[in-house]
């Protein structure tokens, strides 16, 4: 069963300054509280179907690393990867971005498609108990700092 999760913000800045920074996945340590690196992997440098790269993240003294895969990469509409630990696809996360009068809407949304039997050793390797309400709160402080960034 997968859980989704999605979180809106409306940013003053265009879809494609939207799309060029949440795409490179090299500043998503300028946004996000949990995935304080990313990096590509060896013949990827940029967000194109099938390209890979580690998220090195962290919340208190735990620290793990795992591997996306960009599934999706529509310049300004839409940004979405898998997330695997060795092998083991257990998250997507994407971004939805739409034009506004002011803007654009941004929606960051994951689902979390962990089995039962994976929470315990999830738990232990990130320290979070309540991985959607986490995901809430770090999603919306993700959002939040994006704006700060883009907003001129």
């Amino acid at each position: 069963m997968a859980d989704r999760i999605e979180i809106s913000r409306d940013i003053a800045a265009t879809a494609a300054q939207v799309y060029a920074a949440i795409s490179d996945v090299t500043r998503m340590g300028e946004w996000s509280e949990e995935c304080y690196a990313c990096d590509w992997h060896q013949g990827f440098d940029r967000p194109v179907v099938g390209a890979a790269f580690d998220g090195h993240n962290r919340h208190g003294d735990h620290e793990w690393t795992t591997q996306g895969t960009v599934i999706e990469a529509d310049p300004g509409r839409a940004f979405v990867f898998e997330c695997s630990m060795r092998d083991f696809h257990y998250s997507t996360w994407g971004y939805r971005i739409e034009p506004t009068e002011t803007g654009c809407r941004v929606t960051e949304w994951s689902e979390d498609l962990r089995p039962e039997s994976a929470i315990e050793l999830s738990t232990r390797i990130s320290g979070i108990a309540d991985r959607a309400g986490r995901n809430r709160e770090t999603m919306s402080r993700t959002l939040e700092r994006l704006a700060q960034a883009l907003e001129h």
